[in-house]
């Protein structure tokens, strides 16, 4: 049989903030959505079944991970990623491109070659060019696949990212090209230039002529303010293609996500649930709650009341600090999913106030509460 091809349709629009649907062979998914990241083949503390009955559609993997841990060939030998992670949700790779910049101990960024770094795991050698990348996501059996890109730091050298950017666009072509023809999957282009309006525009208008499924703004989350960020934001949304999914990368906070939403965003990733899940900080409807500190030893209060699903306010504040307290790994569980979950039903309140014509009122009860 053959596999259904990827689309997407915008279903409602709320001035510039959108709802719709990618459909993949995998599952659809509705837009806005957020992304749990599964760097390394996994969501941290989490099972898939669990990610799933948050609501999850979509979740991501990284090029840069799997190609140094466990290593390609052995995922391609367990079936792909999907079967590999026991997932059957559409997955979207990461190029590895930000990683490359963020956690390696980087040599060299040579134009023909890409990307030559050594492993920060065990400082092995590694060269991943635009056509690596492409090919290493291919087998991982990728459902969205990214293009390989530069992702500097954060800096005003202008000439630094205009040179930047411009490498980018010529991986970008070299990426549409190793791709070939996969109507079953999609390629999203990455848009580069920092906080340069004219570079992102550029970036924006030659990204458009290469045709792709779908257009990431990269190189946010690399220590711009968020007003930075919404103002390259403000500065695309005129411009980004309608009928193609828009993509912001690494990103962020639940704040962060109304902000870029309004501005018409349709998919969102970050760490930043799974991450302080682990550390003992919880997102909930009543904004966030350092579970460590000492002032819950005496609160015997749920977690987080309004919270909808698998009974995770069952659990009361005073016992969630004991487990961190004590070190117990049920702590890191308990407050991942519950950030997973929270984000997932931020989304899906988005998309119904979106729906309803009224995203500009949740935008602003909550924009500065969460």
């Amino acid at each position: 049989m053959a596999l259904k091809n990827f689309a997407f349709k915008v279903l409602k629009k709320d001035k510039f903030a959108r709802t719709g649907l990618i459909e993949t062979h995998r599952g659809n998914i509705s837009t806005p959505a957020f992304m749990p990241v599964g760097t390394q083949a996994t969501v941290k503390a989490c099972t898939i079944d669990d990610i799933k009955k948050t609501g999850s559609q979509i979740i991501l993997g990284n090029t840069y991970h799997l190609m140094i841990r466990p290593g390609v060939d052995r995922i391609k030998r367990a079936g792909g990623l999907h079967k590999f992670m026991n997932c059957d949700l559409p997955i979207l790779t990461d190029s590895g491109g930000f990683q490359v910049m963020s956690l390696s101990k980087l040599n060299e960024i040579d134009r023909e070659k890409g990307a030559i770094f050594n492993s920060h795991v065990d400082g092995k050698k590694f060269c991943l060019s635009p056509e690596e990348s492409i090919k290493i996501q291919l087998e991982l059996n990728s459902d969205i696949v990214m293009i390989m890109d530069e992702c500097p730091k954060k800096t005003e050298d202008y000439n630094l990212i205009k040179k930047s950017m411009e490498l980018s666009l010529y991986w970008a072509k070299r990426s549409k090209k190793a791709f070939g023809h996969n109507p079953h999957k999609a390629l999203f282009g990455i848009i580069q230039g920092g906080l340069f309006k004219d570079l992102r525009s550029r970036s924006l208008n030659e990204l458009m002529k290469i045709n792709f499924d779908g257009y990431a703004v990269g190189g946010l989350a690399v220590g711009e303010t968020q007003d930075e960020m919404y103002s390259v934001l403000d500065n695309l949304k005129d411009e980004l293609p309608t009928e193609k999914p828009h993509y912001l990368m690494g990103v962020g906070t639940p704040s962060d996500i109304l902000g870029a939403v309004k501005r018409g965003i349709d998919m969102f990733d970050c760490v930043m649930p799974t991450r302080s899940g682990r550390t003992g900080l919880a997102f909930t409807w009543n904004g966030r709650v350092n579970i460590k500190n000492n002032k819950y030893q005496n609160d015997d209060s749920p977690l987080d009341e309004n919270c909808k699903n698998f009974n995770l306010n069952k659990y009361s504040k005073n016992y969630l600090n004991h487990l961190f307290n004590t070190n117990e790994i049920l702590g890191s569980m308990i407050l991942t999913l519950n950030n997973i979950n929270f984000y997932q039903e931020l989304m899906f309140e988005i998309r119904e106030n979106i729906k309803n014509g009224t995203f500009d009122d949740f935008h602003n009860k909550y924009i500065d509460k969460l």
